[in-house]
């Protein structure tokens, strides 16, 4: 909680929301937000990997 800090009406992050729903005793939301979560992260990992430059990427063997 102090790590993802939480100043209440003011912020609150994903992590300390499913902390604070697993703690209310809602494991379904705080389930269901750690999914979406973990969606956001794979998607921006995906896009950073597309727009990376192409010599960051192997190059295939060429065959003869």
């Amino acid at each position: 909680m102090i790590v993802g800090g939480n100043i209440a009406g003011y912020t609150r992050t994903m992590t300390t929301t499913i902390v604070l729903e697993t703690s209310k005793g809602d494991l379904a939301f705080a389930l269901a937000l750690g999914f979406v979560l973990i969606a956001i992260s794979v998607m921006v990992s995906a896009c950073a990997f597309a727009v990376a430059a192409p010599s960051d990427r192997p190059r295939p063997r060429e065959t003869s």
